[in-house]
Order: structure tokens, then sequence, then C-alpha cells
């Protein structure tokens, strides 16, 4: 017996640990009651073999085995790059 495994698409909003990273993930929903749709954000740890993954950028993760304490998922493949601004001083304010 074959199970599909659960994929998310996310955004990475944390690359500090080693192999690991943080994946807001983020669904829509009506309210059972007043039907507004709400939005629901879990945030997720995933592993990175290659520690390719930065802040910003959209990632595609898998369910897996237990990795870890906390870690369950895996990134399969980065869908897009983010942009983070570098931020540097100016010599000209000096």
């Amino acid at each position: 017996m074959d199970k599909k495994r659960k994929t998310f698409v996310g955004h990475v909003v944390s690359d500090k640990m080693d192999k690991t990273v943080v994946v807001a993930v983020e669904s829509r929903k009506p309210h059972p009651l007043y039907k507004k749709t709400i939005k629901r954000q879990v945030k997720l740890k995933a592993h990175d073999e290659d520690n390719a993954c930065q802040v910003g950028d959209m990632v595609r993760i898998v369910e897996s085995r237990p990795l870890s304490k906390t870690k369950h998922w895996r990134v399969i493949e980065i869908v897009s790059k983010g942009k983070v601004a570098e931020i540097q001083p100016d010599d000209s304010a000096l």
C-alpha cells in the first residue's frame, strides 16, 4: 500500500540552524459559521541537506520520518529565490 505524502509550499522564515530551515505555510479556509475566509499560518521545521535555502525563498516541502524531536519535513525543491535586501553602511555619512 503506497500512501501519498503531504506536500506544502511555503516561505523560509529562518535559516539560522545547520541543515534546518523554518518554513511558514499559509492556508485559507472559510469560517464554519460566518463563512469569512480565515488565514492560518503554521511554522514547520524542514531538513535542508545542502544549506541551500535562504530567508525569503519559496520552497516545496514533503513529510518524512521523524528526523529530530520537532523536524518531520524535508525540502525537495526551491520554487523561487527570495529577494533579501543587504544593508551596507554609507561611507559618505562618516
